[in-house]
């Protein structure tokens, strides 16, 4: 039976890893990939206008 205990763990983190790929790949593209890029394009988007904002409004950086 030692080796039943042995293997376990190495059983379970097996299946959790499969189950863990197989959920990203299942979450990729489809109305998920679509929400997932507004957001990218929205953080994208945000952080331009604040660095457009930040470079024009008169700063003394070098």
């Amino acid at each position: 039976m030692e080796y039943v205990s042995a293997l376990l763990p190495s059983t379970v983190m097996a299946v959790a890893f499969v189950a863990l790929i197989v959920t990203i790949v299942k979450n990729q593209g489809g109305a998920n990939k679509a929400k997932e890029d507004a957001a990218v394009d929205a953080a994208f988007a945000e952080a331009e206008a604040t660095r457009a904002a930040r470079d024009t409004g008169g700063g003394s950086s070098a």
